[in-house]
């Protein structure tokens, strides 16, 4: 495992754990669940793009935690889509109102 996926996934366990979740991962799956909430974790450098939030949602994802942010596109959706909480190291951007 290169030393970026291990600093990942040291990342999810570390939020998994801190809401009170066991981590999942895995291709395909959400990083954790926390009350039946499906959550993606991302620790990238840079800020995560509107597809990917796009693809969360359609993956069922409630909660997306990024420690580097959203672009302005992502964070647009999120608020028009209304379906979805986006979390900023540790403070709610846009928060899911369905």
């Amino acid at each position: 495992m290169r030393e970026a996926q291990k600093r990942g996934y040291g990342y999810e366990k570390q939020q998994a754990y801190k809401r009170g979740a066991k981590p999942m991962g895995g291709p395909g799956k959400p990083d954790f669940k926390e009350e039946s909430r499906k959550t993606e974790v991302k620790n990238w450098k840079n800020l995560v793009p509107r597809p990917v939030v796009v693809k969360a949602v359609r993956k069922g994802v409630k909660k997306f935690i990024s420690k580097s942010g959203f672009t302005e596109p992502a964070v647009d959706y999120a608020k028009e889509n209304k379906k979805i909480t986006l979390i900023k190291k540790g403070k709610i951007v846009v928060k899911r109102t369905k």
